[in-house]
C-alpha cells in the first residue's frame, strides 16, 4: 500500500510550486487530492501533470483571503469524498518593503493569505481532521524563525503560523489530531523568482538569509511533507520542521 491509500488530503496553493509539487506527490502516494488555489489556470496544469502521472487530482477555486471560501473548500472537499485527513496550508505571498513603505493594503493582503486563511481552514477542517485522525501541515518559513530586514510583514505572517501550529498543536494534544509546520528557506518558486526587492536596500542587511547552499527545490518540500503528513509520523506533533540548508542552524 502507498502512505495514503484511502486519504483525503486538501492542499492550498496547489496552483503553482510547493502546492503543485505537494499534490502531486500525494496523489502519486495513493492520495484523494483537493487542490485548491486563486488562480484556474494553474490548478489546471497541476491536474494535466498529475493525468500525465495516471492521478487524478480534483481542483476548486477559491480565494484564501474569505473566510466564506475557506469554509467552502472544506465543505467541497468533504462533500466530494466524505471524508478529510490532511489539510495542507501551503498557499502564501512575500513582499519586499522598506518599513515607511508598507501600505495598508499590502499589509492586510499578507496577513490574509498567510494567516486568516490558514486559521480559517484548520477551524473549519478540524471537525473532519478529528474523525480520521488526521493533520494539519502548514507551511511557515525560515522568516518565521529569524529577524530579517525589509521583509517586515512577512516576516510577521509567517511567525504567527509558527505560534498558530504550537497552540492549535497545545490545544489538540489530547486527541489523535496532528498539527505541525515546515519552515523553508529559499525555494525555486514563482513566490521567489517574482520577488521584487527595492532598489535601495541595504544588500549587506540581506546577505545572511541567502544561505550557502542555494534554494530547494518544490519537490524537496513535497517530499518532506509526505512524510510528515504521513502515519510514519504519528509521534511529531507540534513541530516546526526547518528545511533551509542551515540557514537557521547558527
Amino acid at each position: 500500500m502507498a502512505r495514503f491509500d484511502g486519504k483525503v488530503a486538501l492542499l492550498t496553493g496547489a496552483g503553482s510550486g510547493i502546492g503543485r509539487a505537494t499534490a502531486l506527490r500525494l496523489a502519486s502516494e495513493g492520495a484523494s487530492v483537493f487542490a485548491v488555489d486563486v488562480n484556474p489556470a494553474g490548478l489546471e496544469e497541476t491536474a494535466k501533470l498529475a493525468k500525465d502521472e495516471g492521478h487524478t487530482v480534483t481542483t476548486h477555486v477559491a480565494d484564501v483571503t474569505s473566510r466564506d471560501a475557506c469554509i467552502g473548500a472544506v465543505d467541497a472537499c468533504v462533500k466530494a469524498f466524505g471524508r478529510l485527513d490532511v489539510l495542507g496550508n501551503i498557499a502564501g505571498i512575500a513582499r519586499a518593503h522598506h518599513v515607511k513603505d508598507v501600505t495598508p493594503e499590502e499589509w492586510e493582503l499578507i496577513m490574509a493569505v498567510n494567516v486568516s486563511g490558514p486559521f480559517w481552514l484548520a477551524q473549519a477542517a478540524i471537525p473532519h481532521l478529528l474523525e480520521t485522525s488526521g493533520n494539519i501541515v502548514n507551511i511557515a518559513s525560515n522568516a518565521g524563525l529569524m529577524g530579517q530586514a525589509y521583509t517586515v510583514p512577512y516576516c510577521v505572517s509567517k511567525g504567527a503560523i509558527v505560534q498558530m501550529t504550537r497552540a492549535l498543536a497545545m490545544e489538540f494534544v489530547k486527541t489523535p489530531l496532528r498539527v505541525n509546520a515546515i519552515a523553508p528557506g529559499g525555494v525555486e518558486t514563482n513566490l521567489t523568482h517574482t520577488f521584487n526587492i527595492p532598489p535601495d536596500v541595504d544588500f549587506e542587511l540581506m546577505a545572511p538569509y541567502t544561505g550557502h547552499r542555494g534554494m530547494a527545490k518544490p519537490e524537496e518540500i513535497a517530499a518532506l511533507f509526505a512524510f510528515v503528513a504521513s502515519d510514519e509520523a504519528r509521534n511529531i506533533h507540534g513541530a516546526i520542521i526547518s528545511s533551509d540548508a542551515g540557514l537557521t542552524a547558527g
